[in-house]
């Protein structure tokens, strides 16, 4: 079981990203994946999940919710987030992580796995 995260960099505020995480080893629709971030100094912290087993429910933080979307794509096996509107606070080290497909942890985006990819860092700066 493998997770890839990818896609992050530095942008101006009020500017976009669009994340992947590329799964492998396990199918995508089988299973939950989450996004989430951690600042320095703070504790990681659930953006979005979206269920892949559950008709693709998804699931949003209220500090991202209307600003970002996540979305996932079982043929390529990859999750993507889509960030616009973005601002300092949004600056972090973003991670993705497998998720069980049913239960509480996606919708509460409780960061509790067992497989999380490397993470990719956002910087949102002027």
């Amino acid at each position: 079981v493998q997770l890839q995260a990818s896609g992050g960099g530095s942008v101006q505020p009020g500017g976009s990203l669009r994340l992947a995480c590329a799964a492998s080893g396990f199918a995508l629709r089988d299973y939950s994946i989450g996004w989430f971030r951690q600042a320095p100094g703070k504790q990681r912290e659930g953006v979005s999940c979206v269920s892949m087993a559950d008709d693709h429910s998804t699931y949003y933080s209220d500090s991202v919710r209307g600003r970002f979307t996540i979305s996932g794509d079982t043929l390529g096996n990859t999750v993507y987030l889509q960030m616009y509107s973005l601002t300092p606070e949004d600056t972090g080290v973003y991670y993705c992580a497998r998720l069980p497909p049913y239960g509480s942890l996606c919708p509460t985006l409780t960061p509790s796995s067992d497989y999380w990819g490397k993470g990719t860092q956002v910087t949102v700066s002027s």
